[in-house]
């Protein structure tokens, strides 16, 4: 066999035989690119030898490399950039008009968190005009190690050129500086060295400044109608990511009456947001309005870290907490009726709303599947829960033709009911201080004197603007009370946002029709509140029961209450 390297051709003999195969030559074809449509075929061929450029000096540009792309610039009056490597290989070669160039994606140049692109930009200038805003944008939000640019004078030669480069995390909120480096003939920096420390200073000084830790460090995002607003859903959206073990890094938000129909915050605040989600190390940007489809697309357009919004991060943790078969049935269904209407966005998207924190679960495996496929899969999980659904209808049943008394422990995420049920029962129910910790529906036992009894339920915690889906997936846990003679509604006092929970609990139960079920309003975490604090609250809910879930010595005025309404006051009704 024989190689033929001018011609790529491989002759291979055999006997009397010669096979002549044809190799095509491995061609990089996104790497001349923007404006080409009104290019001679001899100027793109003359182009095209820039992507086989590969200088050996350790300078920002070669001078001939520099002389040759000013000359082809002067010569067709338009801006030319290239997108160098660190190996000093040209890897893109740009045309653009006379006061621009449009830098394409940069798809086989990932983007690391915390870490440059590792190429850097280095384009002409035909008219003098300085670095502009432009150029910073394209600078910050690329993540270039560098921007130059070379100043062309009227014969095509370089005359002078001007580089920048972004800094480190500063106290000034700095964004970026100049390189000391004017002169195209004579640079003196040895610049690869110059960007390796750079990096170097990036990463300590953002691991320093916020505590990043390893790929699940986010930044959280939202529109809203005013401050309070926004401080209020960005702390609870906050505890959302830590549930989801996320480290959250910054918030930001944007005060509008109406979102963005593209890129649900302003393009600019978008823009904003993503330069400091690069700046400080972000993997995820987690918006607190959900995303449609449509602007899902878009944002994925100008951000090229992962995007997730509150009802996908809500998922997410449902994913990670349900343990039972039925818990996990209803988070893979609620995962696909998410994903359904984003199958039809043919682009990156979909893969930057998954993967990892914000893709886990008995869901993750569906991504790929068709829309067909997805609608067959969602009709066999409702067929699977409606007959779940049965045997708790016939278990529900049972309790009641015993005549046994149901107290549902009802309350925001994270207000405590597991902790409470398992003081009161002495059970041992998986708690934590994290929002929906527990997902699946736990029944106890409880007896009281008199051989009186009564089976007390936990469910899944609320939250305000409960997504559609969620609310239909776990339809079967919020049927559990309907069978209840009682409410207990637990609240968390300790958190400054509190009256409001119990208003989005009281929403949610007036949806289910629930809301004149007797209930008994439960402040918990009396433990974290001064006794100041405490007696004025006590005044303005005389009829709330005070508790503190950690200590069993607070319960006597709740057991007394939940025995009073259940049974004794059930035997005057009865009696009267």
């Amino acid at each position: 066999m024989t190689y033929c390297a001018t011609t790529s051709i491989i002759c291979i003999a055999r006997k009397s035989v010669t096979t002549i195969i044809i190799i095509k030559k491995f061609r990089r074809d996104d790497i001349l690119t923007g404006e080409l449509k009104d290019l001679k075929q001899s100027f793109i061929k003359r182009l095209e030898k820039l992507d086989r450029k590969r200088f050996k000096t350790d300078n920002i540009i070669s001078v001939e490399l520099a002389k040759q792309v000013s000359a082809l610039s002067k010569e067709v009056n338009r801006q030319i950039g290239l997108l160098i490597d660190r190996q000093n290989e040209v890897q893109y070669v740009i045309v653009g008009d006379n006061r621009s160039i449009f830098i394409p994606e940069l798809k086989r140049f990932r983007l690391v968190p915390g870490k440059l692109r590792g190429l850097r930009l280095v384009h002409t200038h035909l008219y003098g005009e300085p670095i502009n805003d432009d150029d910073i944008t394209d600078l910050a939000m690329l993540r270039l190690d560098s921007l130059t640019a070379i100043y062309v004078d009227e014969a095509g030669l370089p005359k002078s050129m001007d580089t920048i480069y972004l800094l480190p995390p500063n106290i000034e909120n700095k964004t970026y500086d100049y390189l000391d480096e004017k002169d195209v003939y004579n640079q003196n920096i040895n610049f690869l060295e110059f960007i390796r420390e750079l990096e170097k200073e990036i990463e300590d000084k953002t691991a320093a400044l916020f505590q990043v830790s390893s790929g699940n460090n986010a930044i959280l995002a939202g529109v809203f109608k005013s401050k309070t607003e926004a401080k209020m859903a960005l702390e609870e959206l906050k505890e959302l990511a830590r549930s989801a073990g996320l480290n959250v890094l910054d918030t930001v938000y944007q005060i509008r009456n109406k979102v963005d129909p593209k890129y649900l915050l302003g393009v600019g605040k978008l823009k904003d947001l993503a330069i400091k989600a690069y700046q400080i190390g972000a993997d995820y940007i987690i918006f607190d309005n959900n995303l449609q489809p449509s602007q899902a697309k878009e944002i994925s357009k100008i951000v090229e870290l992962k995007i997730m919004d509150r009802t996908q991060l809500i998922l997410d943790i449902f994913a990670k907490r349900a343990h039972t078969d039925e818990g996990k049935l209803k988070v893979e269904l609620a995962q696909l009726k998410y994903i359904m209407p984003r199958l039809s966005v043919k682009d990156d998207s979909l893969s930057r709303l998954t993967g990892g924190i914000g893709g886990r679960g008995p869901g993750e495996t569906k991504l790929e599947i068709d829309r067909r496929r997805i609608k067959d899969r969602i009709a066999f999980l409702n067929r699977k829960l409606k007959q779940i659904s049965k045997v708790r209808y016939t278990q529900r049943k049972r309790r009641l033709q015993r005549e046994i008394p149901t107290v549902s422990i009802v309350g925001y995420t994270n207000a405590g009911k597991t902790t409470l049920i398992n003081s009161l029962t002495n059970s041992s129910i998986y708690a934590d201080n994290l929002m929906f910790a527990t997902l699946d529906t736990s029944s106890k036992r409880l007896r009281f004197p008199e051989e009186k009894e009564i089976i007390i339920t936990d469910t899944v915690g609320f939250i305000r603007d409960l997504p559609e889906d969620l609310k239909d997936a776990f339809k079967s846990t919020l049927d559990e009370l309907y069978d209840a003679d009682l409410f207990l509604h637990v609240v968390d006092i300790s958190n400054p946002e509190f009256r409001k929970q119990i208003e989005s609990v009281n929403k949610i139960l007036e949806e289910l029709n629930l809301i004149d079920v007797e209930q008994i309003l439960v402040f918990n975490k009396i433990d974290l509140l001064d006794e100041e604090s405490l007696k004025e609250l006590k005044n303005e809910f005389p009829k709330a029961i005070f508790i503190s879930a950690i200590n069993r010595k607070t319960f006597n005025e709740l057991l007394n209450r939940i025995f009073y309404i259940l049974f004794r006051q059930k035997v005057k009704n009865g009696s009267s």
